[in-house]
């Protein structure tokens, strides 16, 4: 593929990214069973949409890329040595929780945060963010999770299960 035809696919993707938006607005609007059935599949076509295709015409065109118009900011300097947990949950609890939500498709860190979060209350951890930042950062540090960016700036970074 040439610059030119990497813009055009480009201007292509973006162009269906603003269609997912407004599916997605209307999706938000339906009934839970309705919604539960489409939130999902849509969910891994945005991802696929920007983890892969983009992703892969932005590393050959790095001029490409859209400017950033947000300052990455960190959202967490807890570093897993300073985690103490309680007493109701061991690390391979933890670690068995993170790794029931990635797949190997590249998922922004928030995501997988947010999602965790939600599993920890349903479960009644009292895990909070910061402490499953500081986990998965250090899977990703250890080699058993694959990740890209400053995992300590969740909305820009990703991370995915280690590809084979």
């Amino acid at each position: 593929m040439d610059r030119m035809q990497a813009a055009d696919i480009a201007k292509h993707l973006h162009d269906a990214a603003a269609a997912i938006d407004r599916a997605s607005a209307v999706i938000l609007t339906l009934e839970q069973q309705d919604r539960a059935a489409l939130a999902d599949p849509l969910g891994d076509i945005v991802s696929a949409l920007h983890f892969e295709l983009l992703r892969a015409v932005y590393n050959r065109y790095p001029d490409l890329r859209p400017p950033s118009d947000e300052e990455p900011a960190i959202d967490s300097h807890l570093r897993w040595e300073n985690v103490v947990l309680p007493r109701s949950v061991s690390e391979a609890d933890l670690d068995q929780l993170i790794f029931s939500v990635l797949d190997p498709n590249w998922r922004k860190t928030a995501r997988i945060i947010s999602d965790l979060l939600i599993r920890c209350k349903a479960l009644a951890w009292p895990v909070d963010a910061q402490m499953l930042s500081a986990r998965i950062q250090a899977l990703a540090e250890a080699g058993s999770i694959e990740s890209a960016g400053d995992l300590r700036a969740w909305r820009h970074s990703e991370v995915r299960l280690r590809s084979r």
